[in-house]
């Protein structure tokens, strides 16, 4: 069955060979880790790891590494000096995970899920014990594991409703897979429901919460260095759209549009969630016509500054957030699931979000919980909400505050999480 399975996984990669060819023409393939998703590591890497058998922690992308670097520091509070060897898939997430976790001993991209390069990674890293954040299922590197003897924890779980849908054609493969995987530490209860359907063992199956309510990075101290923005933002209302997709920024640059017309001092930050989108969202406000600026080549004075600010940084997103009047978070308009709205709750800003909410649904339902309006259908209630939010500031503060009560009182999810894992150490 693994040889099928294997089989399968090379021929759904083939579609994306091109683009993986066109982006190593121009970084290389060590700019892309194609060693290292082989399996094969550089000496240095592998000789700082000799013997210390660390904790591999995997963070796909962005949000992962977030949930990984809440997990460490609470378990290096308990264990200091316990070695930390973190994966990811993305660059981007790798570059959030050396950020955000300085006390890794190592930071490698996932080897692909076939026997030789798992078993090659496996032999280079010999963890003794492995966490997979959120939604990481892989059945070869679950299988090599098992047979070597090494712990898996699958760590803020979540299990979307597309991927139960795709999981049940295979269920009775994925029962065997979930077999190998020691315990499954769930989001929520819907979250447990669903792996629990696709045949997890329920000893093994524990509701620990959504560890991203325990992010406390974002109220450190604001950087010197976004000083300059906060100058230019004096005063105006700003409307801060971070983490949209494809085909959303075109709406909120409508949305924008009206909005000027009804608040025309007011200001749309908007911020891309992957950076290499930067070129295509700068030819679309050409086309619409909005003058704009990158974050990178702000003006000097705030005479100067146009109505757009196009975000092309990494890592700034969330202290952004606290400069705006009003948030929204994407990938929500268009059906791409939603992002964390956790992060600008943390600032107590008015947060509105999309219908499509489904990788955040307990979270998203946990706000509207609290009474406060924060879910837009179309463009049309976005520019109505925005433009209520920019000219009521008690109703902006009001939700702002829900939104802070929301995050307040779901915490503990990382400390309950660490408890369980310390048992496999």
């Amino acid at each position: 069955m693994r040889i099928l399975y294997s089989i399968g996984l090379f021929f759904a990669m083939l579609p994306y060979l091109p683009r993986y060819l066109r982006r190593m023409g121009r970084s290389g393939p060590f700019g892309l880790g194609l060693t290292e998703r082989l399996g094969r590591y550089p000496e240095a890497l592998t000789g700082r790891l000799q013997g210390k058998h660390p904790l591999w922690l995997h963070s796909v992308s962005v949000g992962e590494a977030v949930v990984g670097s809440i997990l460490v520091s609470r378990l290096l509070a308990r264990r200091p000096g316990l070695p930390i060897l973190v994966s990811t898939v993305t660059p981007t997430g790798r570059k959030v995970a050396e950020e955000r976790i300085p006390q890794a001993e190592a930071f490698i991209y996932w080897p692909l899920d076939f026997s030789g390069s798992v078993n090659r990674a496996l032999t280079a890293v010999a963890p003794r014990l492995v966490l997979l954040t959120e939604g990481e299922i892989w059945p070869n590197f679950l299988n090599t594991c098992h047979h070597r003897q090494v712990p898996v924890l699958l760590v803020n779980g979540r299990i979307s409703q597309r991927s139960l849908r795709g999981y049940q054609f295979v269920k009775p493969l994925f029962r065997r897979v979930l077999d190998q995987i020691s315990l499954f530490c769930m989001r929520g209860e819907v979250d447990a429901e669903r792996i629990l359907a696709l045949g997890a063992d329920p000893q093994r199956v524990v509701v620990t919460g959504n560890i991203k309510y325990d992010d406390e990075d974002g109220n450190s101290h604001f950087p010197p260095h976004l000083d300059a923005v906060v100058r230019l933002m004096d005063g105006r209302p700003v409307w801060v759209a971070g983490s949209t997709h494809r085909g959303e920024e075109s709406l909120i640059l409508q949305a924008f549009r009206q909005v000027r017309s009804k608040v025309p001092d007011s200001v749309l930050v908007l911020a891309p969630r992957h950076p290499e989108r930067v070129p295509e969202v700068e030819t679309l406000l050409r086309e619409a016509d909005f003058p704009f600026v990158r974050r990178t080549r702000l003006p000097e004075n705030s005479s100067a500054l146009p109505p757009v600010i196009l975000v092309d940084t990494m890592g700034e997103l969330g202290h952004l957030y606290a400069l705006a009047t009003v948030v929204f978070v994407g990938g929500s308009l268009v059906p791409v699931g939603g992002h964390n709205i956790l992060e600008p709750a943390r600032y107590r800003r008015p947060i509105l979000f999309g219908p499509h909410m489904d990788n955040f649904a307990e979270v998203a339902e946990a706000f509207l919980g609290e009474g406060m309006s924060h879910q837009v259908r179309d463009t049309r209630e976005l520019v109505a909400r925005v433009v209520e939010l920019f000219r009521d500031t008690a109703a902006a503060r009001q939700m702002g505050e829900a939104a802070y009560r929301v995050l307040d009182r779901n915490r503990g999810a990382a400390e309950r999480t660490v408890t369980l894992v310390e048992r496999f150490l």
